[in-house]
């Protein structure tokens, strides 16, 4: 995720924390600060809020490890301030699997409260009135916190977890296109009377976890729709094989003249013995011609951290592959050799024309072509 940095790698998944996640917490220290007039107070706070995520990791945790025990791996988690998210690389295909890895995370606030709670008793500590949580207990406030966290993340509204549990239990009986928009939905409805409690209460926290329901209730519909056309498709049904190459060795003019003579901006650079060694992008090649002039080689300019995909893929597993890249396209390669190129647009392309197939003929099943690709010719 963008402006993000990695915190650490814990049980196999890359942990990232946004960087508006350092501002909050100077913020919640300053106002701890000024509120008590000292620096106790201040790095108290700093450690409370601290705590308070530490348990929404755990929360992403218990997501991941659940999806781990379904076979499905988890790319990362990142801790943002209004909470965490874990990527999961799929989602399942059984709503049964959908529903456990959903609940997973709010039962582990549940754990921790519990636990939290039997440290408590047997201690001896004092309960504390509800009343002021600023007068309990610090165990007590976590214990507090953490119900809160079960209680909201399972309101029915996408993309928190008691979405995801609606849209499972729905698609048990409906499809699940229909179920995911039927959650969404709903998910939209709480977003306004989030907005409506916003206006009331005067808070923006709850605008801004209005915002974020909204828009994700959504990504996860047009992401779930997406997914229903694409369906078992396989990268080489979406990738273009006419294309342009450009060898490391070539001078920057000849990928400007192919941009003015044709409508690929992107390049892949492929050497002398067909291996491809780098992306030259659009935006690549303008900085490279302000910066080393039209005669300098594409080597010098090329992005060499790129994606390579095998046309066997899946289509659907690769798509957050392409999204993650630096580059603007894929190298889709076949016994080694580079068949065909995939990117965002062309992709998009291929869904809006599953969707008008499938709109056409909703009952006729499409049987996948047969396509031969033709290897540009290399450079020589």
């Amino acid at each position: 995720m963008k402006w993000s940095f990695k915190l650490t790698r814990l049980w196999g998944i890359d942990v990232y924390i946004h960087y508006t996640f350092l501002l909050l917490l100077g913020f919640v220290g300053l106002q701890s600060g000024l509120a008590r007039g000292n620096w106790s107070a201040a790095l108290g706070g700093m450690a409370f809020f601290l705590s308070l995520f530490l348990c929404v990791l755990l929360h992403e945790y218990g997501h991941a490890m659940a999806a781990r025990r379904y076979g499905i791996g988890t790319h990362d988690i990142t801790l943002l301030p209004i909470g965490g998210v874990a990527r999961l690389e799929r989602m399942p295909e059984d709503p049964a699997h959908e529903l456990v890895i959903a609940i997973a995370g709010p039962l582990v606030n549940v754990v921790i409260a519990a636990g939290l709670a039997l440290g408590m008793m047997l201690s001896g500590t004092a309960w504390g009135s509800l009343r002021d949580l600023e007068g309990v207990s610090y165990f007590q406030r976590l214990i507090v916190i953490n119900l809160s966290l079960v209680a909201f993340n399972l309101l029915p509204a996408f993309p928190m977890d008691g979405g995801r549990v609606l849209r499972a239990v729905l698609a048990m009986s409906l499809d699940p296109l229909r179920a995911t928009r039927i959650a969404a939905n709903i998910g939209r409805m709480m977003a306004v009377l989030f907005v409506a409690m916003a206006f009331y209460t005067g808070s923006p926290i709850l605008g801004l976890i209005a915002v974020f329901v909204w828009m994700g209730a959504g990504a996860e519909a047009a992401a779930t729709e997406a997914r229903s056309f694409i369906g078992d498709a396989r990268v080489f049904r979406a990738m273009l094989t006419q294309f342009q190459i450009l060898s490391p060795t070539d001078p920057l003019s000849r990928a400007a003249q192919l941009i003015i003579s044709g409508s690929q901006t992107d390049f892949p650079v492929v050497a002398s013995d067909g291996r491809v060694v780098g992306v030259l992008s659009r935006s690549a090649l303008f900085a490279g011609l302000t910066r080393e002039g039209e005669s300098a080689p594409v080597e010098r300019v090329m992005e060499t951290n790129f994606l390579t995909l095998d046309a066997d893929q899946s289509l659907e597993a690769a798509l957050p592959l392409l999204s993650e890249s630096p580059a603007p396209l894929a190298a889709v390669a076949s016994q080694g050799r580079i068949v065909g190129i995939l990117t965002i647009e062309n992709a998009s392309e291929f869904i809006a024309l599953q969707r008008a197939r499938r709109s056409r003929m909703p009952q006729e099943p499409m049987s996948p072509p047969v396509i031969v690709a033709v290897p540009p010719q290399l450079p020589r």
